[in-house]
Order: structure tokens, then C-alpha cells, then sequence
């Protein structure tokens, strides 16, 4: 049995949680959310908790089972506390803004990088250098995230680019002169 996949997910208050084989909806404060759900599991929705179950124990449903599981949990935190991925820009002359619905980058190339934020992503800049990812949905923000660091990732020597807040950037010693 999965050890992840057992667990019950506990249903916040405000939240609801509707399930229509193979759909579940999840709905919230923050926004909804829906996701179709693969076979091989069984899904009980109860008042207070959300219970995952494989049919079977066929490979295809117990790599299923945990995945599920966590899958409507991210759908559940989503829409009642949301998700949120910090960046941080380091390096001379860079900087961010948010105009509308596009984030704009100056990354040390010659011409300025204006990024198209997706729907339902939202995008907080604090001092030009400090970048707040938010949205309900744990894997858009997350992808939306990597694409903005896919810009200019860090890079070793002086750690300029953009770089997650909790990323340690391994640094190496520059060239020495001769002796």
C-alpha cells in the first residue's frame, strides 16, 4: 500500500470537491480547479475527507495511487491557500516590472525580455530584484516559474541571472594569474 496514497485529504471549510468519473472539480475561494483522473483508482468523497483507492495491484495502478492522491491534494491547498514560487534577480542593470498581463526583464542583453504571464498567474515585484510567482494551480506556477529562470539562469563565476530565493548557486574560482 502506498504510504502517500493512503491518506486521507482533509477538506477545508469553504471548499468543495465534486467528483464525476473520470473528472474531479475542486472549487474554493481562490478560483476552481479541474483535473481528469487516470484508471486504476477509486475516489470516495466525503463531507470532511477526500480517500484514494487502487483497484487492483497491477503496476499501473499503484504508481497511480500516490500520484493521484497528491494531485487533488495541490488541486485542494490550491484553491483554498494557493501556491507561490520566490525568485530573486542578482547582477547589474537587471531588473523586473509588471505591466499588465507581461512581465518585463532586463537581463543584460541588448534588448529587453517581455514575458506573457499565462491566465490565472500573477506576478509580485518587490524592489525590481525579487519576483513572487502566485496561483492556484502548484504546476503552472511552477513551470511558469522555471520558463522566467530559463532566461538567464545563474551562472557560477559571479552568480548573475535568475536564481530560486531557496537555490544555492555553487560557485567557482575565476581564472589566476601566473605565477
Amino acid at each position: 500500500m502506498s504510504r502517500i496514497g493512503k491518506l486521507p485529504i482533509a477538506i477545508p471549510a469553504g471548499v468543495k470537491v465534486i467528483y464525476n468519473a473520470p473528472e474531479i472539480k475542486v472549487e474554493g475561494p481562490k478560483g476552481k480547479l479541474a483535473r481528469n483522473i487516470g484508471e486504476g483508482v477509486a475516489i470516495d468523497v466525503t463531507a470532511q475527507a477526500v480517500t484514494v483507492t487502487r483497484n487492483d495491484d497491477t503496476i499501473k495502478s499503484r504508481s497511480a495511487h500516490g500520484l493521484t492522491r497528491t494531485l487533488i491534494n495541490n488541486m485542494v491547498i490550491g484553491v483554498s491557500k494557493g501556491f507561490e514560487t520566490l525568485l530573486e534577480i542578482n547582477g547589474v542593470g537587471y531588473r523586473a516590472e509588471v505591466k499588465g498581463n507581461v512581465l518585463n526583464l532586463a537581463l543584460g542583453f541588448s534588448h529587453p525580455v517581455n514575458f506573457e504571464l499565462p491566465a490565472g498567474i500573477t506576478v509580485e515585484v518587490e524592489k525590481m530584484t525579487k519576483l513572487k510567482v502566485m496561483g492556484i494551480d502548484k504546476e503552472v506556477v511552477g513551470e511558469t516559474a522555471a520558463k522566467i529562470r530559463a532566461f538567464r539562469p545563474p551562472e557560477p563565476y559571479k552568480g548573475k541571472g535568475v536564481k530560486y530565493a531557496d537555490e544555492t548557486i555553487l560557485r567557482k574560482a575565476g581564472k589566476t594569474g601566473k605565477k
